[in-house]
C-alpha cells in the first residue's frame, strides 16, 4: 500500500480521536445519493470506539467496490452503533434534493442505538440534529466516522438500486445506480420515466 495512503487513513483516525476528546461520544454522518435521476437518497451515521478494529477506513470513492463491500459488512459487525436512513422520491420532490438528503441524515442520526454527543457532517450543511456537531467539507477523506458513514450509505444504496433493476429491468439500474450517464439518458427516452425517477430531475433530458 502506498505511504501516502496509508498517512491519510491514519490523519482521518486522529483526527476522529481528538474529537472524541474534546466532545465525547460522536457519530459520523453522511449521504449518498444526491446526483442520480432515481431513486431515494440514503444516508448513514456511525459511532466508531477507539478499538474499533476496522481497518481501511478511506473515502468511499478511493475504495474498489469489492473493498466497499467488505468494509460494508464489517463496519455493521464492529461498531458501537450505525443507523442507515432514507428519504423518497416522493420527499425529494415535495421538499426538494438538498432537505431531503437533510432529512435521511437526521434519521440516521436519530435512529442509533447509542444517543452521541456530537455530530461530524460530510459537507457544508448541517442537518436539523438535537445534538451538537460541525460540517466538515471532503469529511469522508478526513474523519474515519465520517468516511464509515459514506460507506453504508453508499453501498445500501447501490443494493437498493440493484432491487430496483430488478423490478424495471429495461432502465440498467445496476449499471449506473440511477445516474445521469448516456445510456441512462438514453433508455429513459426510450421508455419514458418509471415510478422511482425523479420528475424534477429529468426537465431537461425528456
Amino acid at each position: 500500500m502506498r505511504q501516502d495512503t496509508l498517512l491519510r487513513r491514519q490523519a482521518m483516525l486522529d483526527f476522529d480521536t481528538n474529537v472524541r476528546q474534546i466532545h465525547g461520544v460522536f457519530c459520523g454522518v453522511d449521504e449518498a445519493g444526491r446526483g442520480p435521476l432515481a431513486g431515494d437518497v440514503f444516508a448513514a451515521a456511525v459511532i466508531l470506539e477507539d478499538t474499533s478494529g476496522i481497518t481501511g477506513l478511506d473515502d468511499s470513492k478511493k475504495l474498489s467496490e469489492k473493498r466497499r463491500e467488505e468494509l460494508f459488512i464489517e463496519i455493521k459487525e464492529k461498531a458501537a452503533a450505525w443507523c442507515i436512513a432514507t428519504a423518497s422520491v416522493a420527499e425529494i420532490e415535495e421538499i426538494n434534493i438538498l432537505n431531503a438528503a437533510m432529512l435521511a441524515m437526521k434519521r440516521a442520526v436519530e435512529g442509533l442505538e447509542l444517543s452521541p454527543a456530537y455530530a461530524l457532517v460530510d459537507g457544508n450543511r448541517f442537518p436539523k440534529l438535537l445534538i451538537a456537531g460541525e460540517t466538515v467539507v471532503k469529511g469522508d477523506a478526513t474523519s474515519a466516522s465520517i468516511a464509515a458513514a459514506s460507506i453504508l450509505a453508499k453501498v445500501a444504496r447501490d443494493h437498493y438500486m440493484q432491487e430496483q433493476a430488478q423490478l424495471y429491468p429495461q432502465y440498467a439500474f445496476e449499471q449506473h445506480k440511477g445516474y445521469g450517464t448516456a445510456q441512462h439518458c438514453a433508455l429513459l427516452r426510450e421508455y419514458g420515466p418509471s415510478p422511482i425517477h425523479r420528475p424534477s430531475f429529468l426537465k431537461k433530458i425528456l
